[in-house]
Order: structure tokens, then C-alpha cells, then sequence
């Protein structure tokens, strides 16, 4: 069977497709669509961290927002707005990541320049910063709830083990990331 559609110029004829074909087309149209929307939603919550510092063994991460951080995950935060943030990365700093090496309700305590997490030492102080200026200590006790003590077992480290960045709580805290180089 065949359909005429007038175009003024003319006739066009078109050839009528079986109900079969037609599904399969609906089919792959919505196959294609759910597709689209999948990858929106991935592209949503992942993103690439090049890691320009020292202090991870990895330079690149596949990061995935909002998700809390188990122990040992790395974690991707943003490391806020103190005045030595700001002096060396800038007034809107990239995302810094970590290791996550304590969780809501371990103890953070520190003995000299050791910074300790559950009984296990996670780096240690250094009173000044490779430039000269004063480092002061970060804050010790319980990790509040919604919070991650974040670090590096890298000697120059800039991490929670100094008040400048502190605990990572949830209102800085960007997702997880997952080294892919």
C-alpha cells in the first residue's frame, strides 16, 4: 500500500512501513534516548582531577560527587578560603584531593609532630612552610559527624594535619576519586 502526500509541485509517493518495522524504530528511538539520559546523568556526577602536587602517588583521578568517602578513599574537597589557601592557590582554589584517614567519630590526637588517627600515625607537623611561614596545627579530638580527616603521608603535605584546611565537612566536600593514572 501507498501514501500520497501533495507538495504543490507535485505528488510524492511513499512506500507504507509494516507495524513491525515502525516498533523497531519507536524501540531504537527510546533505546537511544534512555541512552542520552544515562550519560547526562554520569557526565553529572563525574568529572577528571589532574593532581599537580607531590603529595599523592597518582596525577589523575576519575572523581564521583557526592559520595561520603570510606577509610582510605581518596577524597576531592574543596580546601576553602584561610589566608594561606588564598596566598598560594588563589581567591577560587582548585579542588584539592587526599587520602581519607579519619571518619565521623575516630580521634585525632598528636604527640610532638606526630599527628595520630585511631593509635595510627598518618603524617606528621612541620612548624613552617617550604616559603618560611608559620604552620599552625590542625584540629585534634573526635572527627564530627558529615566530616573526614583528610591527608597525606607526604612530608610537605598541606592537609587537615594544619588549621588552614582542618576537617573536610560536608559543605566542602566535592566526592571520592578513583586514581586512573
Amino acid at each position: 500500500m501507498t501514501k500520497t502526500i501533495d507538495l504543490h509541485a507535485g505528488a510524492l509517493v511513499l512506500p507504507k512501513r509494516p507495524w513491525r518495522e515502525r516498533l523497531r524504530s519507536m524501540a531504537l528511538l527510546g533505546l537511544v534516548a534512555i541512552t542520552f539520559m544515562a550519560l547526562d546523568d554520569w557526565h553529572d556526577r563525574h568529572a577528571i582531577l589532574i593532581n599537580a602536587s607531590e603529595s599523592l602517588p597518582t596525577w589523575a583521578l576519575l572523581v564521583e560527587t557526592g559520595r561520603f568517602p570510606a577509610r582510605g578513599d581518596y577524597v576531592v574537597f574543596d580546601p576553602g578560603h584561610a589566608p594561606l589557601v588564598v596566598k598560594h592557590f588563589g581567591e577560587h582554589p582548585r579542588p584539592f584531593a587526599k587520602i581519607a584517614y579519619g571518619l565521623p567519630g575516630d580521634v585525632v590526637t598528636r604527640d610532638g609532630a606526630r599527628v595520630i588517627v585511631n593509635g595510627v600515625e598518618v603524617s606528621r607537623l612541620k612548624p613552617f612552610t617550604r616559603q618560611g611561614e608559620s604552620l599552625v596545627p590542625g584540629p585534634t579530638g573526635r572527627v564530627p559527624a558529615g566530616c573526614v580527616y583528610a591527608g597525606t603521608p607526604h612530608k610537605d603535605g598541606f592537609d587537615s594535619r594544619y588549621a588552614a584546611i582542618g576537617f573536610i565537612c560536608h559543605d566542602r566536600l566535592i566526592g571520592t576519586g578513583e586514581p586512573i593514572l
